[in-house]
């Protein structure tokens, strides 16, 4: 596999893709992948194509941790 950097093509990458359970049918989310060092891709569902982002897991956790305490919901809301 070429090297893994920050907006390379998803298709690129020789992963699985994990969409969320609350992923609605119209495509509206985005999907996750953990990558062979420990890193974290991330690529919209809508574009499968395009590019992935790629996160070390301590950007995710941290992401997660304050989407669960609600950090984030004035930008949803």
């Amino acid at each position: 596999m070429e090297q893994i950097y920050n907006g390379m093509p998803a298709t690129a990458l020789a992963v699985t893709w994990t969409k969320s359970s609350h992923s609605n049918a119209t495509g509206n989310c985005v999907e996750m992948a953990g990558l062979p060092d420990g890193s974290v891709a991330i690529r919209n569902s809508r574009d499968p194509h395009g590019p992935a982002l790629i996160y070390t897991r301590d950007e995710m956790a941290a992401f997660v941790a304050g989407a669960r305490s609600g950090d984030f919901d004035s930008v949803i809301g």
